[in-house]
């Protein structure tokens, strides 16, 4: 049956009732015009859930007008949920991101309404999910319904995320910019550690890694690397530089050669326009995209994640600060696994020293009071920071503190010393 085609974005969700489950598309490819409206339309409404990735563009919905009326449910914080999260006001669900999409699937995660934006229809009524497939494909295989905003600017992508017209029970179709995130500038602190990292990365590796100053400083340092591949949640505009450059040609992958294997792509128009109908680029369901089985096909994996604490026998916390949640699990996990099955693979965790301006030492003897573990002592492999890297593989706890200590910054080391004798008994 044909979908209802609305003239606002209002009426497009106003099919929504009380008491339903609803999930969001999300990264680049966040329907802020329906999500504008599903913050006016919730008001209406009682106790809906809004399951979600990180949203973008979506602060309209953080409101506390909405308390009572809808209640966020993140598998990933991003900066519209994040002190929702920390006030008690939202609900995290800490999960890998590989096992979203299979949540969803197995009907232990029910999904009333998925909200999502995508392309115009072809010529065979076929729309594409765009820039994030990511757990959203999945949400619209098992949601009761589909409410879609139909963007002309919607880049049309290669690989899983294609939906058909008829799908949909309400559409509303605009055109609408989608967010952007140029290239983060480097700092001194960046560079070096993406100069440290690069170091590590050989000639023929296939990547993954993520957005930000860390991430982009790494990418920067690659130029003169040959035969690099991607296979990666997220495509950036750091990514694009080396495939212009030749860098990057995906000659030496396994799965899919030749071809970029990613979630979702998030960066400049640049980024979009390149990606819009490149059967070079394949969006594939993030199941795949993060299966350790998949991943570990390809020879030389170099998973390049970040954390925001490493205690000194290599426990690596992502997801918070103590108990306060500030991102998520993600697929750090996947990656770092599927590195470390991979033929000649490798994983670092990359970050500063410091952190609150150079009062506190990320690299801490243990962590802070209920910090999640996202990454277990026993999965890591590299860790680095601006001051080098530290090889943790086989290792023992003794050689893991004196090998961190000496990446920590110098204005902690003799303090990290004495509360590793004092704390874990070790003599470093």
């Amino acid at each position: 049956m044909a979908p209802i085609v609305c003239k606002t974005a209002l009426e497009a969700v106003s099919i929504i009732e009380s008491g339903e489950t609803l999930w969001t598309h999300s990264m680049g490819a966040t329907p802020r015009l329906l999500l504008n409206a599903l913050a006016e339309h919730a008001l209406t409404r009682d106790n809906l859930t809004l399951l979600q990735l990180h949203t973008e563009c979506a602060e309209a919905l953080s409101s506390d007008k909405l308390k009572g009326h809808l209640r966020h449910r993140c598998f990933f914080s991003g900066q519209p949920t994040r002190s929702l999260l920390q006030q008690g006001d939202a609900d995290y669900v800490p999960i890998f991101l590989s096992e979203v999409p299979k949540l969803f699937r197995s009907g232990e995660q029910k999904i009333d309404t998925a909200i999502i934006q995508v392309s115009p229809p072809d010529k065979h009524g076929i729309c594409s999910l765009g820039i994030s497939v990511e757990a959203t494909l999945a949400a619209c295989q098992v949601a009761g319904k589909i409410i879609a905003h139909i963007n002309p600017l919607m880049p049309r992508t290669h690989g899983d995320g294609f939906i058909h017209f008829e799908k949909f029970a309400t559409v509303y179709e605009c055109s609408a910019s989608l967010p952007q995130h140029p290239l983060a500038a480097s700092d001194a602190t960046s560079l070096a550690i993406g100069n440290n990292v690069a170091e590590l990365v050989r000639d023929g590796d296939c990547l993954q890694m993520g957005i930000g100053a860390i991430p982009d400083a790494v990418l920067s340092c690659l130029t003169e690397h040959k035969d690099l591949g991607i296979h990666t949640e997220l495509f950036s505009d750091g990514v694009l530089n080396l495939i212009e450059l030749g860098v990057i040609n995906n000659s030496k992958k396994r799965f899919n050669p030749g071809k970029i294997v990613t979630g979702f792509a998030l960066g400049s128009q640049r980024l979009y326009d390149y990606v819009d109908d490149n059967p070079s680029v394949i969006f594939m369901d993030i199941e795949l995209v993060n299966d350790t089985a998949i991943i570990r096909k390809n020879p030389n994996v170099m998973a390049i994640n970040s954390a925001l604490q490493v205690d000194i026998s290599g426990q690596i916390c992502a997801d918070s600060l103590g108990t306060r949640i500030y991102s998520g699990v993600g697929g750090q996990m996947d990656f770092i696994r599927g590195a470390g099955l991979s033929e000649g693979g490798r994983s670092v965790i990359a970050l500063p020293s410091t952190a609150a301006g150079g009062k506190i030492s990320r690299i801490s003897t243990v962590l802070s009071p209920g910090a999640g573990v996202v990454t277990t002592r026993a999965h890591v492999h590299y860790i680095v920071t601006e001051y080098g890297a530290a090889n943790l593989r086989g290792r023992s706890l003794r050689e893991r503190a004196r090998a961190l200590i000496d990446i920590a910054h110098p204005d902690f080391r003799e303090q990290l010393c004495l509360e590793t004798f004092e704390q874990w008994g070790l003599s470093v």
